[in-house]
């Protein structure tokens, strides 16, 4: 993230896509627990998600603006504490194996040093902790609106896979996912140079295409797709 205080228009476009974040949630859901930590809360869409799987729930969101949004949403939620720090200055703060889980959607492609994020990270997880990651892929898809929200990359599998790795974590998995958003972006974002979410077509999107795009990819898989999602455990102490 660039910029301390984000208008937040895209994110309320984004967050209304139900569909789109339970697809990602189905994969995240099985390995959450403990004491979460989400960096890039946002407006608290993914976080809602997490709270019910969580027994301590920190979100970190630089944003000032969206960090009121935060407070306001979980105020009642005691098991819920908020910071207002980037992600590379939060996270070395974080004592060693003392994390349960961490979630990134949308967030490490905003971090120039991922390899020294992706480090830190797994440091602060208690062996066999998961490191939840959801990142936009293809780097032939990078696009004015990728550059316009401080995006330095998009990610290949066998890169993000890596880096992971290289950092400490084993990969359970890691797969390409939304095959039908490859054709779309490419055609609105990368050719014709589109910078913001139209909110109808996003609307569109998540009601009639996101659940036929998740069956299809339930039963055949994705060679490649417009998004990566990961999952990897901190490896044990021997």
């Amino acid at each position: 993230m660039t910029d301390t205080f984000y208008e937040g228009r895209d994110l309320e476009v984004l967050g209304d896509m139900p569909n789109y974040y339970s697809w990602i949630m189905e994969t995240f859901k099985p390995y959450v627990s403990g004491h979460v930590v989400e960096y890039g809360a946002g407006a608290g869409t993914v976080s809602a998600q997490l709270l019910p799987l969580a027994s301590r729930l920190t979100l970190v969101e630089p944003s000032a603006n969206l960090g009121v949004l935060l407070k306001n949403r979980f105020k009642t939620q005691p098991q819920v504490e908020i910071s207002d720090a980037f992600l590379q200055d939060h996270v070395v703060t974080l004592p060693d194996n003392s994390v349960d889980t961490i979630v990134l959607v949308n967030v490490l492609e905003h971090i120039e040093d991922d390899r020294d994020a992706a480090r830190h990270l797994v440091r602060a997880l208690r062996p066999g902790g998961k490191l939840l990651i959801f990142v936009p892929a293809l780097q032939a898809l990078m696009s004015e609106l990728d550059r316009v929200h401080g995006h330095f990359r998009r990610y290949h599998r066998d890169d993000l896979v890596t880096k992971i790795q290289a950092a400490g974590a084993d990969v359970l998995a890691c797969r390409y996912f939304d095959l039908v958003g490859v054709f779309p972006w490419f055609v609105l974002n990368r050719l014709m140079g589109a910078t913001t979410f139209n909110p109808a077509l996003v609307s569109i999107n998540d009601r009639f295409v996101v659940p036929v795009s998740r069956l299809m990819e339930q039963v055949v898989g994705a060679p490649f797709g417009k998004n990566l999602i990961l999952v990897a455990a901190k490896k044990a102490m021997v």
